[in-house]
């Protein structure tokens, strides 16, 4: 029997600012991913998504519960867990060849062999002739690919993305969301992304993970039952986008009375 890629089991977080009453970021999940799956985490904003994949990243501590990848407990960082963040984060003094490098570097693979694994990504990633630009050279989507590129270096089996196109042009967004489904498909790695983007879930998904208003908990996970690639004039995609709608209205208005009841303290 082929064990998940991650799963999360009764997993909550707890905040303990300093000298601030404690903040519950999320509480009871329960999740599996299983090896090769595409989840999207979809939810109003301050309900522990982004959390969420800090935690499976080993970056953050769980309150309680436990999380395992590919079943083993997560206490730290791994190179088989690859984070991409909102931003593309690519360190602007190196070249874009030497970004992608920079991991293998930290794990001591020969200068030779790191230069190849890194020229190979790039090319994959369609930037096999932007190797020696800085970052300041390249568009947003191009440092986003580059971004992958870098993560895909690692050979990670989980690939995890913090809302990597939100700050990306309607066209790009939806260029790169083309390009991810095909690093998707040839990299076999698990993904997780977090978005707030009901579009963006129904065209990328296998199954959406619909979370609550804080603290974050499993509303619902809905499978989605499309064939790829997604047409938005589908009437079914347009059934789940109502779908979402309604699951999210509610949450997304708890939300908002909160931050209001928050501010007015």
């Amino acid at each position: 029997m082929t064990r998940p890629a991650v799963t999360i089991r009764n997993v909550s977080k707890r905040w303990m600012p300093e000298g601030r009453a404690p903040v519950q970021a999320l509480a009871d999940l329960d999740v599996e991913v299983v090896p090769g799956e595409f989840v999207v985490l979809l939810g109003p904003s301050g309900c522990g998504k982004s959390t969420l994949l800090y935690m499976i990243a080993g970056l953050e501590e769980v309150t309680s519960g436990e999380i395992l990848a590919d079943g083993d407990p997560v206490t730290g960082p791994s190179a088989e867990r690859g984070l991409i963040f909102q931003d593309a984060s690519l360190f602007p003094w190196l070249t874009i060849a030497d970004n992608v490098a920079f991991g293998l570097a930290v794990q001591h693979v020969p200068p030779v062999k790191r230069r190849e694994m890194a020229v190979e990504m790039l090319r994959r990633v369609g930037l096999g002739d932007m190797l020696d630009k800085k970052p300041d050279e390249l568009s947003g989507g191009m440092r986003q690919r580059a971004a992958c590129a870098r993560a895909l270096a690692m050979r990670p089996k989980v690939l995890m993305m913090d809302e990597p196109f939100a700050a990306l042009d309607v066209q790009t967004r939806s260029r790169m969301q083309d390009f991810l489904l095909q690093i998707w498909r040839d990299s076999g790695a698990s993904v997780l992304l977090v978005t707030h983007s009901i579009d963006e879930a129904i065209s990328l998904a296998d199954r959406v993970v619909v979370f609550t208003a804080r603290p974050g908990r499993v509303k619902t996970i809905v499978p989605i039952d499309l064939p790829r690639p997604r047409q938005s004039r589908d009437p079914r995609y347009h059934a789940y986008r109502d779908l979402f709608t309604e699951l999210l209205g509610a949450e997304v208005d708890r939300a908002f009375a909160e931050q209001e009841a928050a501010a007015s303290r």
